[in-house]
Parts: C-alpha cells; structure tokens; sequence
C-alpha cells in the first residue's frame, strides 16, 4: 500500500513561483511511475504532469508546458512540481498520484492518491 503526503502549496501573486512535493512510502519508489493533477471548484480533477519510475520519460498538459517542470529524487522518495510563471487559472487543490504503470497514472486511475495541497495564484 502506497501513501502519498503533498506538501508546499500556499498563497503565490499571479508571476509568481511554488514548488510541491509529494513524499511516499509503503512501495518501492523508483517502481512507480507519479503524476500530478489538479481540481478547482466546480470542475473535473485533471491531468497536468507525470514522470517515470526513474524520471527518463517526462508529461505535461498544454497549460503547463513551458511553466511548470517535474522531477523526483528517488533516494528522498519524493516528487516534485516546480511551478513558475504561476496564473490565477493555476488556482486549484493539486494531488500527487503513483502506479507502477505510467499509462494508468496519466488516465487517473491509480488508487494512490495524496490528500491533497491547495495552490492559489492572485491576480
């Protein structure tokens, strides 16, 4: 069993910079593929980067590209989502995900989920 804990979110001006982690334990790290997605209010989670087990492979929804960089230190077991250029649009709670399988990390149907870290951009 997997337990995945986000942390760094917080209050940024819109320019602005953030960068979450999310720390796992219970599996072996670099087996796992990780991702990350986002949910506002009133809409769907959805999909913004996700990486391979030992971070050869990189993803990134068209929104982010350019502005947002995913990474992992398999030796600290953590994650993380460097977030620059931050919008009011980036406003959103942001969950980290892990599967062995990056497919089923990028279609958000791993059952390993984090509680969750809120991000909000001002304008």
């Amino acid at each position: 069993q997997v337990q995945l804990v986000e942390s760094g979110g917080g209050l940024v001006q819109a320019g602005g910079s953030l960068r979450l982690s999310c720390t796992a334990s219970g599996g072996t790290f670099s087996r796992h593929a990780m991702g990350w997605f986002r949910q506002a209010p009133g809409k769907d989670r959805e999909f913004v980067a996700a990486i391979s087990g030992y971070g050869v492979s990189t993803y990134y929804a068209d929104t982010v590209k350019g502005r947002f960089t995913i990474s992992r230190d398999n030796a600290k077991n953590t994650m993380y989502l460097q977030m620059n250029s931050l919008k009011p649009e980036d406003t959103a709670v942001y969950y980290c995900t892990a599967s062995p399988s990056l497919a089923v990390v990028q279609t958000k149907g791993s059952n390993f989920w984090g509680q969750g870290t809120q991000v909000t951009v001002s304008s």
